[in-house]
């Protein structure tokens, strides 16, 4: 008999698409449509998405995945002076390989706790700029980048994103979110951030497709209309500008209908809820307080041997002790067999 495959808890872009997706786009395959995302389904699906968000006015654009969209809109609000303030854990400064250097700006990492940063440290960066003798002679922080869920998994309150804005407002600096895994974040039980209230304390923010349902896709949300001018141009002359932009209009436009965004979510975030039950039942520590799709539990070798002989997980840090931080990942397509079989090795190990 052969042996079982490895069940995969390693990401949450390792399946194709949901199959209503799959269905819209064999169903609309010989359908012709402009290019470029000026066709009839990328608006409506930018209606769509102006309508959950509570913004009629907000300029939505469709790019391809996270790093093309941090890299462009990043350069595109940064003057050639000016750099990005994010958590030293960002993930414009741990896992994309310089990409906002190479357009020109500076990550400037900022101490973090449990991945998040805090209003306080925010303001006391820009502060020091402005009073420093020589800020002329150093790199202006010119926005702020976050991520909702944040790179450790965890969530940024209401009352957090809030106080975020406040500050960044005060010293007119834009506040940009990155929604890589929106959908997991706002199917949590814990999160009390609505897309309301990012377009109403964010200037940009983008909803994730890639990790969340999509074949791939991100749609940039701009809640002010005509806060980057041109950015059309500014997309294509970053060469993330989609010929065939009707595919990832199709996408989101099936995507925000019916509520399946939100349910796909709440499908990832209670397989990912049983399995830190399970955890904790169990005695794994666990790094960060996640509430969304990630967990991170710390694991000895002799666990990670035993688990990965028939799960894949994703390895995140090791430890001074011998110990590693795992990370598992759950998605909208993660199965209730593969959770049991999970949780059955996590007892054993």
């Amino acid at each position: 008999m052969c042996p079982a495959a490895k069940i995969s808890f390693g990401s949450d872009y390792m399946e194709g698409a949901h199959p209503a997706i799959l269905k819209r786009l064999a169903d609309e395959n010989f359908t012709q449509f402009a290019g470029y995302g000026t066709d009839t389904a990328s608006e409506a699906a930018r209606n769509k998405i102006r309508a959950a968000c509570q913004a009629p006015e907000a300029d939505v654009y469709f790019l391809v995945g996270g790093t093309q969209v941090n890299s462009t809109i990043i350069s595109a609000l940064l003057k050639s002076y000016q750099g990005v303030l994010a958590a030293e854990t960002g993930h414009i400064n741990t896992h994309e390989s310089g990409a906002v250097e190479a357009s020109g700006h500076r990550v400037m990492a900022l101490p973090q706790r449990e991945g998040k940063l805090s209003a306080q440290t925010i303001r006391a960066a820009l502060e020091a700029y402005d009073n420093d003798a020589k800020k002329d002679h150093c790199v202006m922080p010119g926005m702020v980048y976050i991520s909702h869920p944040t790179e450790s998994g965890t969530l940024y309150s209401l009352a957090e994103l809030e106080a975020i804005s406040a500050v960044c407002r005060a010293h007119k600096v834009p506040l940009y979110v990155d929604g890589a895994r929106m959908s997991y974040a706002l199917a949590s039980s814990a999160n009390d951030v609505t897309l309301p209230d990012l377009a109403r304390l964010c200037d940009v923010f983008y909803i994730g497709g890639t990790k969340c349902g999509a074949l791939f896709g991100e749609a940039v949300v701009i809640p002010k209309h005509g806060l980057i001018p041109h950015f059309f141009s500014i997309i294509k002359q970053r060469g993330a500008l989609l010929a065939k932009g009707f595919v990832a209009g199709l996408e989101f436009d099936t995507l925000f209908t019916d509520g399946l965004y939100a349910s796909i979510g709440r499908t990832a975030v209670e397989a990912a809820d049983r399995i830190r039950a399970a955890l904790e039942e169990a005695g794994y520590p666990q790094a960060y307080p996640t509430h969304a799709n990630q967990i991170f539990p710390v694991m000895t070798r002799e666990q990670i041997q035993r688990i990965s002989e028939e799960a894949e997980l994703g390895h995140w840090e090791d430890l001074p002790d011998g110990r590693s931080i795992m990370r598992i990942t759950t998605s909208w397509a993660t199965k209730e067999s593969s959770v049991d079989r999970l949780i059955a090795l996590l007892k054993e190990a």
